[in-house]
């Protein structure tokens, strides 16, 4: 019987294009070769796409674009090829394709670009669609699907580069709104890169200029005092969740690098909570994953404070897979191993491939 082909996609045009290569390397390495054939397909930082037939050793520390077997690789959106084509040696082959595993975190990874090329491509992909990839992406969409749908977020608004010439009165009003401390974020960019907390209006103004530089949108949040959990949701029709995590950050928020680089928080698993708050936070957890038209898998984040108020934080459709990242370490406490739940989530994009949303 022939191998399942599956493309593993990595790289990119993001911020967290350091972090896609250590999770791709972890995802590749949990892919059973005995059922799977694993094309790689490496994004750039300059966004140049190629085929990578090396060592998957290589793709961590970013050696990989220099191998001289790499070669200029696209996936076409003519549903007629199935696949990727690639030019090597002046000659151009089509590598037909199964099914795609993005493993791209941010922008043009995450944000539903990529997920309407596969979908024009008909090809299935593990993960959230274009509509649910876009608007999880943007945390200004994601606060008003949630509002409309009773799903408890932090106190937010939002402030556009179009304001700019305003910039002293719109972080005023922020600051009277919300109160401080506050929390500003580019509106799309993901793993906390661009966000910092502002005691007071002069650092809301810092931070604000500082987020900008990730995005033409900042989202500006009344600081929220509680412990930070998280949820792994799997499936589509019907969908379950982990048991809630929880995390002590070493920094003062749970940042960039201790999500990726220092892994100095402490991690517990389940959560220091009630099994009452447990259940709870699972159930918001899938109602927001169907409120915002997920599928396949997404990490749920949330707050708890001490009066027992549950906020959702945010919503991560193409969650780390890294060693120490949250997602596979809940998964893996429900008894699913690493190379299970790949292969889980492959099955899955290949039985739902008909399905788009």
């Amino acid at each position: 019987m022939a191998k399942i082909r599956v493309a593993v996609l990595f790289g990119g045009v993001s911020s967290e294009h350091d972090v896609s290569l250590i999770s791709a390397t972890n995802v590749i390495n949990s892919i059973p070769k005995d059922k799977y054939e694993v094309v790689c397909v490496g994004i750039t930082r300059k966004g140049r796409w190629l085929y990578f037939p090396g060592d998957v050793n290589e793709i961590a520390s970013g050696a990989w674009e220099r191998n001289p077997d790499c070669a200029a690789a696209i996936i076409s959106p003519d549903p007629i090829h199935k696949g990727i084509i690639t030019i090597e040696n002046g000659e151009t082959y089509i590598k037909k394709i199964d099914v795609v595993f993005p493993v791209l975190h941010g922008r043009n990874g995450e944000d539903g670009r990529l997920q309407g090329l596969l979908e024009m491509a008909k090809l299935p992909f593990v993960g959230c669609g274009t509509l649910s990839s876009a608007i999880c992406m943007d945390k200004s969409m994601t606060h008003t699907v949630l509002d409309y749908n009773g799903i408890r977020t932090a106190r937010w608004t939002a402030i556009y580069q179009r304001d700019i010439s305003r910039m002293d009165e719109k972080c005023a009003e922020a600051g009277k709104k919300l109160g401080f401390p506050l929390f500003v974020k580019p509106a799309n960019a993901g793993s906390s890169v661009g966000v910092n907390k502002a005691n007071n209006l002069e650092e809301l103004k810092d931070a604000v200029q500082i987020a900008f530089s990730h995005d033409c949108k900042v989202i500006v949040e009344e600081f929220i005092k509680g412990k930070e959990l998280e949820v792994a949701v799997f499936g589509q029709d019907t969908p379950f969740a982990s048991y809630v995590g929880e995390i002590e950050p070493a920094a003062d928020f749970y940042d960039y690098d201790d999500k990726y680089i220092n892994g100095s928080s402490k991690l517990y698993i389940p959560a220091r909570i009630t099994d009452q708050q447990s259940d709870e936070i699972r159930k918001i957890a899938i109602r927001a994953y169907q409120a915002l038209c997920c599928k396949g898998l997404s990490r749920v984040d949330f707050f708890l404070t001490e009066e027992g108020t549950i906020y959702l934080n945010e919503i991560n459709t193409l969650p780390g897979f890294t060693s120490i990242s949250m997602y596979p370490k809940l998964m893996e406490n429900l008894g699913m191993e690493q190379s299970y739940l790949v292969d889980k989530l492959i099955e899955q994009a290949m039985d739902n491939t008909e399905r788009v949303r």
